[in-house]
């Protein structure tokens, strides 16, 4: 899996080559004291899982330590534009655990950050947590308002993109590489006005049926997916 190391000696051996790596994810039932102390010395958080956890997370089944590499789980709304690359704005999405579902399959399909404008309570927050499987731990998730959010995409010349059915073509005719912005709204109240003025391109997704509407996380889904499609895709022809 992209973006891993796995299994507590080749962790160990990444530390002390120095490598870029940002968190380390333990088995809290297992004795990883000489990564840990690795880690502090090295000023790397340290994120304890259980086995079953890391036997979810790891590309090679059940081991007992995990490395993030090459990705900053924690930003600031100015510091995810200036990074650039892919970020999921969800606009106006209030149902936590839609939240935590999208967060989820936004970190599965390799983004870089996820913003949103409505604000949540703390329980609130520990819900979209657990929805998403704790995968907020693994890239920013940035609460901040509608306007800011596009002023930072447009001072970073990043290209803003829509899902709604208002668009004009599907999203695999749309270049959803390089720096883009990926935005779904409520399922109800749909994208902002203000967030569709600012778009550079509205896709939409083909229906064919009677109910008007996919579900929220249909939408986030095809769109994550071909996004990475076209990323991985772009990687082999450099």
């Amino acid at each position: 899996m992209a973006g891993q190391i796995t299994g507590a000696e080749a962790v160990l051996r990444a530390l002390e080559a120095g490598e870029a790596i940002t968190m380390v994810l333990v088995d809290r039932e297992k004795d990883t004291e000489h990564i840990r102390s690795a880690c502090e010395v090295r000023g790397i958080p340290v994120e304890e899982g259980s086995t079953n956890d890391l036997w979810r997370m790891s590309a090679e089944g059940f081991v007992d330590a995990l490395a993030l590499i090459d990705r900053q789980p924690v930003a600031s709304l100015d510091e995810v534009f200036e990074r650039g690359g892919t970020v999921w704005f969800f606009d106006g999405v209030t149902y936590s655990t839609n939240l935590g579902f999208a967060i989820r399959t936004a970190e599965v399909s390799g983004a870089d950050a996820v913003v949103l404008n409505v604000m949540k309570t703390h329980e609130e927050r520990r819900t979209i947590r657990r929805s998403s499987m704790r995968a907020d731990r693994f890239l920013p998730v940035v609460y901040s308002t509608t306007e800011e959010i596009l002023a930072a995409a447009k001072k970073n010349g990043v290209r803003v993109i829509a899902v709604e059915d208002v668009g004009t073509h599907g999203p695999w005719d749309e270049d959803l590489t390089g720096d883009v912005l990926l935005v779904v709204g409520a399922e109800k109240e749909g994208i902002s006005d203000a967030v569709l003025e600012a778009a550079d391109a509205c896709v939409l997704l083909p229906m064919d049926g009677f109910v008007p509407s996919y579900n929220l996380q249909v939408a986030v889904s095809v769109v994550a997916v071909e996004a990475l499609r076209q990323r991985l895709q772009a990687s082999v022809k450099k």
